[in-house]
């Protein structure tokens, strides 16, 4: 080989290793596939750390789920060429979807704040219900959690409270929507399209009531944390603002459920906002808030790590998605 093969062939190799990663994460990618594969150890789910002033975030996967026919759940009140249309511009499959649930763990040094549960137990037979794995690679553990705030009551959110019925987090209190609970507990659900989840809200929250503060518009999580009303895609549904050291964030939760057929297009009915017109207007005003004092978010269902931006652009938003700026 001559000398010039060489060297070209040795800057290739150390080039490729620069930009795909450093050699030891790349050893440390094969042997957790290694072990995967051999003994069937699960990885730990996907996290992210985050700074925002003097807080510390960490995102969770706790799963992940395809369904088909996009249209079926977005856009309903459009006709199915222009959902597939607005994907494909997107460069998005027409006939799938990908779905993350993505709670938060927020430290802020005096409390260590959970935002919703994910799916629990119940899913973990189609791989998700992994939250509790996630915290623990975070570094953390379920008993250091002292606060878990429920940002709605639908099962992906509330899943994750009870483990073989017993709360998951056995130090926490609980901090939940008042208007939220009462619909969800109320037995007129009963006989209802809204029964199912009236039963896991019997089964998951009411247990844990008397360690539970209820909350409206405005209230204080724990300094830093605030609440605002987000109702529409559920009666009670809140979104929570993050301010440390001057910097803010805001936790959008369901608000918005898809990057771009919910931003691009906040007026297009979704199936499981359960009042449709209002869940819209609520987007427009959260996102209007967000696009204008150009704060970072995180929406529970936005592709992982679920984190970014967005600015006003047509009829709706563009999300961008954070690359390191909560980094430094």
């Amino acid at each position: 080989m001559s000398e010039m093969s060489m060297k070209r062939r040795t800057l290739m190799g150390a080039g490729t290793l620069g930009v795909l990663a450093a050699p030891s994460l790349m050893t440390g990618i094969a042997v957790a596939q290694e072990k995967s594969e051999n003994t069937g150890m699960k990885a730990s789910p996907p996290t992210r750390m985050l700074k925002l002033g003097a807080f510390k975030i960490v995102v969770v996967n706790d799963g992940t789920r395809v369904s088909d026919k996009p249209h079926e759940t977005y856009g309903t009140n459009q006709p199915q060429q222009a959902v597939a249309e607005l994907l494909q511009q997107n460069f998005l499959p027409t006939d799938a979807l990908l779905n993350s649930y993505s709670p938060v763990l927020v430290d802020t040094g005096s409390d260590l704040v959970l935002f919703d549960t994910g799916m629990g137990e119940g899913g973990r037979e189609t791989g998700a219900g992994r939250l509790l794995d996630g915290i623990r690679a975070a570094g953390y553990s379920p008993e250091q959690v002292s606060v878990v705030v429920v940002t709605h009551m639908h099962g992906d959110h509330i899943g994750g409270l009870m483990e073989a019925g017993k709360p998951a987090f056995a130090n926490a209190r609980y901090v939940m929507g008042e208007v939220e609970y009462a619909f969800w507990k109320d037995p007129a659900r009963a006989g209802t399209p809204a029964e199912n989840g009236h039963k896991a809200v019997l089964e998951k929250v009411v247990p844990l009531a008397e360690k539970t503060t209820f909350i409206g518009d405005g209230a204080a999580v724990v300094p830093g944390i605030s609440a605002i009303a987000a109702f529409g895609h559920s009666p009670g549904h809140m979104v929570f603002r993050l301010d440390s050291d001057g910097k803010a964030l805001m936790l959008t939760a369901d608000t918005a459920n898809h990057y771009v057929l919910s931003l691009q297009r906040p007026d297009w009915e979704v199936r499981f906002d359960m009042d449709k017109a209002k869940a819209a207007e609520t987007r427009r005003r959260v996102f209007d808030m967000i696009a204008s004092e150009r704060l970072p978010f995180i929406g529970y269902h936005m592709p992982f790590p679920a984190v970014g931006f967005v600015e006003k652009q047509g009829e709706g938003y563009r999300f961008v998605p954070a690359s390191y700026q909560l980094d430094i």
